[in-house]
């Protein structure tokens, strides 16, 4: 669990970003009963947050990244900080949309991806990977190079990791599932009965029960 792990984990349970229910799941739009319910368009209200997501973001692209020419944010929840990180990176940004617009020119990039472009692709929440990837092909089509894929918190889910080495691409989240439940197991937010559901719920989503309410 690494320091800025950790960090962007306890931002995230501060401002109520990530809200764990083991007891009285959330029902996702697939049909999976989740103990977590995640809304990272909340970071972008919090200015110390936002800042310690665009440094670690920003941080991670040099290192990994120095050939990048382009940061593309998926649409929408990922386009604030991928401007952001753009910035900090004097880079130019671009965003890229679910699919093409229904009007005008039917674009579904916006700014300028090149051929010769390489790209680094930010998302702000990984579950199975589908919106990203789905945009890492339009990435592709238009000829460019996706270097890797970027995000702020991950479910760990199997089918993502399946689905990104289907697709050959690499993906990096600031933090995770299993850093968050456990420094909320750190903190009291959950006893330890609680965090075994947690786990055992990331481990096969699908066939999971909640805790059962005492």
């Amino acid at each position: 669990m690494t320091e800025i792990a950790r960090q962007i984990a306890n931002d995230l349970l501060e401002i109520n970003a990530v809200t764990l229910s083991p007891k009285e799941p959330f029902t996702w739009a697939s049909g999976i009963q989740a103990p977590i319910y995640t809304d990272n368009r909340r970071t972008i209200a919090f200015p110390t947050v936002r800042t310690h997501i665009a440094d670690g973001l920003a941080t991670y692209i040099k290192a990994n990244f120095p050939g990048a020419t382009v940061i593309a944010g998926v649409a929408t929840a990922g386009i604030p900080h991928a401007a952001i990180v753009a910035d900090k990176l004097e880079l130019p940004m671009s965003y890229v949309r679910s699919k093409p617009k229904d009007h005008g020119t039917g674009q579904q990039i916006e700014g300028q991806i090149l051929a010769t472009d390489k790209v680094v692709l930010i998302d702000d929440l990984i579950s199975t990977g589908g919106s990203v990837l789905g945009a890492a092909k339009a990435v592709q089509r238009a000829g460019a190079e996706v270097l890797g894929v970027l995000g702020i918190f991950s479910y760990e889910l199997p089918d993502s990791e399946e689905n990104f080495a289907k697709a050959e691409l690499s993906l990096h989240t600031l933090t995770n599932y299993s850093t968050l439940i456990q420094l909320a197991n750190e903190n009291h937010d959950i006893d330890q009965e609680e965090l075994d559901s947690l786990q055992q719920w990331r481990q096969d989503p699908w066939h999971w029960l909640p805790t059962q309410t005492k």
